[in-house]
C-alpha cells in the first residue's frame, strides 16, 4: 500500500505529539507525546498506532451514516425517542457498517508490522478510544468511549475498531456532549491499537500525580490492584494505596513512601479462550500481598513526576506491569480534570450540627462534604430509570453507564472500589459526597430509608440513620492579611493534614498521636512490646489477627504511627510540624486492644500517670520506646527533619531530665540533627519555674485547657461547673504573660496550641500584645483570628 496513503489512515505513536489531538483524539495524541518526548527519560511506553480521524470519517462516508445519525439525534432532541433507544440504533449502524477497503488495508500492514518489532506472527493488543473532544481539561467525565483488551488477529481487530467507532455514542458520550453544547458531527473518533502488556500475570492500575481528595499538589498517589487495570478504573476492587512525597524522590537514604494501605482486592482480570478477558476470585497470598514493591512504587513515582513536569499540568495516568519481563509500563495518560481545575481562593467546609447517632455504613470518604436523603438501592444499570432524582444512590459500582443517574444524586455510596475508581473521580467531578469501598452497604441500607452521608471529617465517610442537620461555610482564601506571629494549626489526623493544607498558616503547632494510636493501630504499645505476656487468648487473637504480617509485632506500631505523622509532616514541609508524644491517661490506654492488662485503676486520671511520667518508667518505658522509634523513622529515614517533639504533662525540671535521658537511650538526643524538644506548658510549675524549663526545652507550647483547669480547680469536662471554666480569667492570663517574658528572656519562643485562641479572637488579640510568637488553631477558626491578629499588629 502506498506510504503516504497509509500514513493518511494510520499514525505510528512515535510519529505523533500533544499537537495531534484533531488527527488522533487526545489520549493517542498524549500516548504519542510520551513515547516521543519521554523515551528518553526511561518512561516505558507500549508499541502501538493509532488510526486516525480521516479513517474515520472515510467509515462514515463509506456507509452513509452522516444523514442516518443526524436523523437518530434530531428524534431524541424533539424528545420523540429516548437516550437509550436512539444510542443503539446509531452503535448498531457502526457495528453493521463495512470497513473502506483501503482504511482495512492499512489497519492490518500496521497490525502486521507491529507484529514483526516483537518478532510474532500476531501480536495481542489493546483497541482503546480516543475522540477529539476528550481529556481537555474542561471537558472530561471518566470513560466516556469503550476499550477493547487482548485482541488478537485481523478480523478481531477490525470488528473492535468498528466497535471504538460506535463507543463515539454510547448513551452517556451523547448525554455528555449535549450537556456541554458539542456538536456531535464534528467530534470524531481515533483507535488506539497497542501492545498488550501481560499484566494480567502481574498487576496494574492508575496514578495521579496530586491528591485526588484533596488537591495537594506535593504528592504521587498509586492504586494498584492484580490482573488488567479495568478493575481499578471501574472501582469493582479496593485496590491497594500508596502515597509518595515528591520532593523527597531522588534524595539519597531517604524514603519518601508516607503511605502504604493494603485493599482487599478480592478479584482480577485476565485473559481468557474463549471470551477477550474475565475475572477471577484472587487468592489467600494475593489479597494479603502489596501489588508493588517499595522500588516499583519509586519507579512510577519518578515516572508520574517526569510525565507531570513535560506536561506541565497535573496527569491522571494508567500503569501496568508486565508478568513476563517483570517491566512496568505506561499505558496511558491524561491531564487531572477535577482538582487542578479548582480555585485556590475558595473552601467549603461541612459540620454536623446535632449528635449523628446510629452508624450504619462506613467506607472512604470522597468529597469533603455532607448531603441528606433517601436511600436508593439500584444494583444493575438496567434499573437505572428506577431511580429519583435527590436520592442516596446505592450500588455496588458504577461504570460509565451510571452518569446520567449520578448527576441526579445527592450522595453516592458503593460496596466496592477505590480513591481512584469511577465512582470516586466521578462523584469529584460532580461535587457530590461518595463512600466507596463500604463492602455491604447494598445489603444494610434499605429502599427510601432516610440516611446522612457525611465525608466532613477524616477519609473516612460515613452513612447515619435520619436527616441530620447540618451547616456550610463559605472560606475565602483570598486577600488573606500576612501577620508577624506565625500562624500554625491544630491537627489530629493525617487526613485532616491533607484537606486543610491550602489554609494560610506556617506549621502545625499540635499533631496528636493519640488518633493514629487509637484509631489506626489500636493495639496498646505494651501488648506489642510484651506479648508474650499477654494473658487473655482473646486478645492474642486480636493482635495476631492485626499483626499477621509481622514477625516483630512492635513493627506494626511503629510503622503505622511513623507513616501517618510523616503525612502530616508532609503537608506542611518544610515548615515546624510540632507532634505531641502520647498523652493518653490511663483510663484512654485501658481501652485499648491489651490495655486493660498494663492500665492501673485511677479515680482521677486526669491527674493521674499521664504524659512525661510514663516515658520514664519501667512500666511504660518499653512503650514509649516504640514512639521514639517511629519518631526517628520520619525524621531520619523519610527526611522529615521538620518534626518537632513535644513533652506533655511534665511537672517538675528534675522529670524533664528524666525523660531527656530515656529520649538520649532512644537515639532521640536533643540538639542533634535539628532535633528540637518542647514542652507544652499546661501545669503552673511550668511557667513558674520557667527559667529552669528553658534550660531543658527549645520551646513551650500553651495547653490553655489544662493550665485553666489547674488554676482555677476546676474539671475541665464537670458540667456543673462549665460557666466557671473561662481562659480568659484574670489568673491564667498573668501566667500566660509571665511565661512569655521569662521564656524570651531566655531566649525561648512560646506558642499556644490550645483551645482559647480559636474560641475566641479576642483572646488570641490578647495573646498578641502579651508578645506571643505563635499560635496554633483549630482550622475552621484561622482565618478568622489571623485577621483579628492582623488588627492588634497595625495598632
Amino acid at each position: 500500500m502506498n506510504t503516504a496513503k497509509q500514513d493518511n489512515y494510520v499514525r505510528w505513536f512515535e510519529d505523533l505529539n500533544s499537537e495531534d489531538v484533531g488527527r488522533v483524539g487526545g489520549k493517542n495524541a498524549s500516548l504519542g507525546e510520551m513515547v516521543r518526548a519521554l523515551k528518553k527519560k526511561d518512561i516505558r511506553v507500549p508499541d502501538g498506532f493509532a488510526t486516525t480521524t480521516t479513517a474515520f470519517w472515510a467509515f462514515i462516508e463509506k456507509n452513509q451514516l452522516q444523514d442516518k445519525i443526524t436523523k437518530l439525534l434530531k428524534t431524541y432532541q424533539q424528545k420523540k425517542a429516548s437516550l437509550q433507544k436512539t444510542g443503539q440504533a446509531i452503535r448498531n449502524l457502526f457495528n453493521q457498517g463495512e470497513m473502506p477497503g483501503d482504511v482495512a488495508q492499512a489497519i492490518f500492514s500496521a497490525y502486521k508490522d507491529l507484529a514483526g518489532r516483537y518478532n510474532v506472527k500476531e501480536v495481542d493488543v489493546a483497541a482503546r478510544s480516543s475522540a477529539t473532544a476528550e481529556d481537555m481539561p474542561k471537558a472530561s467525565f471518566a470513560g466516556q468511549q469503550e476499550s477493547f483488551l487482548n485482541v488478537t488477529g485481523e478480523k478481531a481487530l477490525l470488528t473492535a475498531c468498528k466497535k471504538c467507532f460506535a463507543s463515539l455514542f454510547t448513551d452517556r458520550a451523547i448525554s455528555y456532549r449535549e450537556e456541554k453544547g458539542f456538536d456531535h458531527m464534528k467530534v470524531a473518533l481515533s483507535v488506539g491499537i497497542q501492545k498488550m502488556v501481560r499484566s494480567d500475570l502481574a498487576g496494574s492500575g492508575v496514578l495521579f500525580t496530586l491528591d485526588t481528595d484533596s488537591g495537594f499538589p506535593d504528592v504521587i498517589l498509586i492504586n494498584a490492584a492484580w490482573g488488567l487495570g479495568e478493575n481499578v478504573v471501574q472501582g469493582t476492587v479496593n485496590p491497594d494505596q500508596y502515597t509518595v512525597f515528591k520532593p523527597f524522590l531522588g534524595k539519597e537514604g531517604i524514603d519518601p513512601i508516607i503511605e502504604k494501605t493494603r485493599g482487599s482486592k478480592e478479584k482480577k482480570m485476565v485473559y481468557a479462550k474463549t471470551k477477550p478477558t474475565k475475572n477471577l476470585n484472587t487468592s489467600k497470598e494475593e489479597r494479603e500481598s502489596f501489588v508493588l514493591t517499595n522500588r516499583e512504587i519509586m519507579q512510577l513515582a519518578r515516572w508520574g513526576v517526569e510525565i507531570e513536569k513535560h506536561y506541565d499540568t497535573p496527569m491522571d495516568i494508567e500503569w501496568a506491569k508486565d508478568g513476563e519481563q517483570g517491566d512496568l509500563f505506561i499505558v496511558q495518560a491524561r491531564p487531572e480534570t477535577v482538582q487542578s481545575q479548582k480555585t485556590v481562593g475558595n473552601m467549603k467546609t461541612y459540620t454536623l450540627t446535632q449528635d449523628p447517632g446510629e452508624r450504619l455504613v462506613t467506607g472512604l470518604g470522597i468529597g469533603q462534604a455532607i448531603a441528606p436523603g433517601k436511600v436508593s438501592v439500584i444494583k444493575s444499570a438496567q434499573q437505572i430509570d428506577q431511580f429519583q432524582t435527590g436520592a442516596v444512590l446505592v450500588t455496588t459500582m458504577t461504570d460509565p453507564d451510571w452518569v446520567p443517574i449520578m448527576k441526579r444524586a445527592a450522595a453516592i455510596v458503593t460496596d466496592q472500589g477505590g480513591r481512584t475508581s469511577h465512582a470516586a473521580i466521578v462523584s469529584r467531578e460532580l461535587g457530590i459526597p461518595a463512600i466507596v469501598g463500604a463492602e455491604d452497604a447494598t445489603q444494610i441500607l434499605k429502599q427510601d430509608q432516610a440516611v446522612t452521608v457525611s465525608c466532613a471529617k477524616g477519609d473516612k465517610g460515613h452513612v447515619y440513620a435520619g436527616k441530620l442537620e447540618f451547616e456550610t461555610k463559605d472560606l475565602n482564601l483570598e486577600d488573606i492579611p500576612e501577620t508577624k506571629t506565625r500562624i500554625m494549626l491544630n491537627i489530629g489526623t493525617p487526613e485532616a493534614a491533607m484537606r486543610w493544607w491550602k489554609l494560610p498558616c506556617k506549621g502545625v503547632g499540635l499533631a496528636r498521636m493519640e488518633y493514629l494510636i487509637n484509631n489506626v493501630i489500636k493495639i496498646h504499645p505494651l501488648a506489642l512490646a510484651r506479648f508474650d505476656t499477654v494473658e487473655d487468648k482473646d486478645v492474642r487473637d486480636k493482635i495476631e489477627k492485626l499483626t499477621w504480617e509481622y514477625e516483630d509485632k512492635t513493627e506494626y506500631f511503629v510503622e503505622l504511627l511513623a507513616r501517618g505523622i510523616a503525612v502530616i509532616a508532609a503537608s506542611r514541609y518544610p515548615h515546624q510540624v510540632i507532634v505531641r508524644m502520647s498523652d493518653f491517661k490511663t483510663n484512654e490506654y485501658a481501652d485499648l486492644i491489651g490495655g486493660s492488662q498494663f492500665e492501673p485503676g485511677e479515680e482521677n486520671p486526669m491527674l493521674g500517670w499521664r504524659g512525661a511520667s510514663r516515658y520514664y518508667s519501667e512500666d511504660y518505658q518499653d512503650g514509649f520506646a516504640l514512639e521514639c522509634r517511629a519518631i526517628r523513622r520520619v525524621r531520619e529515614d523519610m527526611g522529615f527533619t521538620n518534626v518537632t517533639i513535644m513533652i506533655p504533662f511534665c511537672r517538675t525540671p528534675a522529670e524533664a531530665d528524666k525523660v531527656m535521658d530515656v529520649l538520649d537511650k532512644n537515639g532521640l538526643r536533643r540538639g542533634e540533627k535539628d532535633l528540637q524538644v518542647y514542652i507544652m506548658a499546661e501545669i503552673p510549675t511550668n511557667i513558674l519555674e520557667a527559667p529552669a524549663f528553658a534550660e531543658r526545652f527549645d520551646g513551650f507550647s500553651i495547653g490553655s485547657n489544662d493550665l485553666t483547669q489547674l488554676t482555677l480547680g476546676i474539671g475541665r469536662d464537670s458540667e456543673k461547673l462549665a460557666p466557671l471554666f473561662d481562659e480568659s480569667e484574670a489568673s491564667v492570663k498573668i501566667l500566660i504573660r509571665s511565661l512569655i517574658e521569662s521564656a524570651h528572656k531566655a531566649g525561648r519562643k512560646v506558642g499556644i496550641c490550645g483551645e482559647a485562641p480559636s474560641n475566641d479572637t479576642e483572646f488570641a488579640a490578647f495573646l498578641v500584645e502579651a508578645g506571643i510568637d505563635s499560635i496554633s488553631l483549630q482550622p475552621d477558626s484561622v482565618l478568622q483570628v489571623i485577621r483579628r491578629v492582623a488588627e492588634m499588629e497595625q495598632n
